[in-house]
């Protein structure tokens, strides 16, 4: 079987305009135990940046600036994977780790439907694994000494 994008993707992503005050975003991101906020621009809510825990930290705790003056979109990274719905887990692990992000966005045309991270993908590899090292002691178990 051969998971996609759409398998192991997170359907609730964490959106918020990038005019949004780190503080407020930051509490959000809180109250939705996400470690990241995807950035939005406008009425038509085109996808503007991503903003992760680690953004917060380098660009608004490490040089103790207000979080409440701090707009989004200075702190984010406008720079943002995506993939399709169908794309293939082993191509979402490959270009997130080229490319060296720990989420990446699954778009269905402009729309944004879902977040993968690389703890999800983590776990959906260590399932696969768990699955295959069953099968091979199964297999194992099966064979009879010849003789």
């Amino acid at each position: 079987m051969v998971f996609q994008a759409k398998d192991i993707m997170d359907p609730n992503p964490l959106t918020v305009d990038e005019e949004t005050d780190a503080l407020t975003c930051a509490r959000r991101m809180v109250g939705a135990r996400k470690g990241y906020a995807v950035l939005t621009r406008g009425a038509s809510a085109t996808v503007a940046g991503i903003a992760t825990e680690w953004d917060f930290l380098e660009k608004v705790v490490a040089p103790a600036l207000d979080s409440s003056k701090v707009r989004m979109k200075q702190i984010a990274s406008s720079e943002v994977r995506s993939c399709a719905p169908e794309t293939p887990t082993d191509e979402v692990a490959s270009t997130m780790a080229d490319s060296g992000v720990r989420r990446m966005l699954v778009r269905s045309g402009d729309r944004v439907v879902g977040v993968i991270s690389s703890k999800s993908l983590l776990a959906v590899f260590r399932q696969y694994i768990d699955r295959l090292s069953s099968e091979i002691a199964g297999f194992q178990s099966q064979s009879r000494p010849l003789g």
